[in-house]
């Protein structure tokens, strides 16, 4: 049986191309404002879930950034998974990628055994520039994910010109060479028509920005993701409209200022 690494090897056309640098920008002005014009695009970016319940909401989020990243390029995601994932959380349906306006034929999926293989995978199709966004979902603390491969994802990002995605489900934050580290929950959604279940929505705390200004680190966001726009909106303020959880599995007793403190202690 041939390894899916040897596989991606093969199917990779890989050129280097050093852009210059630019943002990606969320698609809601008071974010992208907040984050002086959006995530940095040739970077490595990470998105942490705090337990199994939360990696949904994490992967989801990683994956509309994603698609922002791509807009208007025909280029594929690449998509690296380890498996203990799937025990935990459920496999991805790739069909529901349209529900974010992805394309699931442009996305190459691929499964991995453990963490060190992810990364592999990761590395090399971030590097080349056939590929318009590289995501990688990992489990638990991931040793093999420290600041020297964080560093080798960082530079694979910023010479391709394509970013990064990490999302880590059940994980403490290391230091890494990160761009950006949001944590996310899902959230409640506002009802649409008849009652029916709204967008997608998350609650995002950044926990810190490379290069930020001062004061970005620890701020916190409500969003649903529009898939008609393919962009984020701010909900932050909208708490009495909302309808009910969207995702599959509830934010958790914290909130607000709460929930600030509470990741902070954690994640700080």
């Amino acid at each position: 049986m041939t390894h899916p690494l040897a596989s991606l090897r093969k199917s990779l056309a890989c050129a280097y191309s050093a852009t210059a640098s630019e943002t990606i920008a969320l698609g809601a002005a008071s974010l992208d404002q907040r984050l002086g014009g959006g995530i940095l695009r040739a970077a490595l970016h990470e998105a942490y879930a705090e337990t199994a319940a939360d990696a949904p909401a994490a992967t989801g989020f990683a994956l509309a950034l994603a698609r922002r990243a791509m807009a208007g390029a025909e280029k594929p995601l690449l998509w690296a998974r380890q498996e203990a994932l799937t025990a935990e959380s459920g496999a991805p349906y790739l069909p529901g990628l349209a529900d974010i306006g992805l394309d699931p034929a442009a996305v190459a999926f691929i499964r991995v055994r453990d963490a060190k293989e992810a990364l592999q995978a990761g590395a090399e199709a971030g590097r080349c520039a056939a590929v318009g966004a590289t995501l990688i979902e990992l489990f638990g603390e991931a040793r093999a994910y420290d600041l020297t491969a964080s560093r080798r994802l960082a530079l694979a990002a910023a010479a391709a010109g394509a970013p990064i995605f990490i999302a880590r489900v059940a994980a403490s934050p290391a230091p890494s060479a990160a761009a950006s580290r949001w944590l996310v929950r899902s959230a409640p959604s506002r009802a649409l028509a008849a009652n029916a279940p709204g967008s997608p929505a998350f609650a995002i705390f950044l926990l810190r920005q490379r290069g930020g200004a001062a004061g970005q680190e620890w701020h916190e966001w409500r969003v649903e993701w529009n898939r008609d726009r393919g962009a984020f909106e701010d909900r932050t303020f909208d708490a009495p409209s909302l309808s009910g959880p969207v995702a599959s599995l509830p934010v958790g007793g914290a909130s607000g200022e709460g929930a600030r403190q509470a990741a902070k202690r954690k994640y700080g």
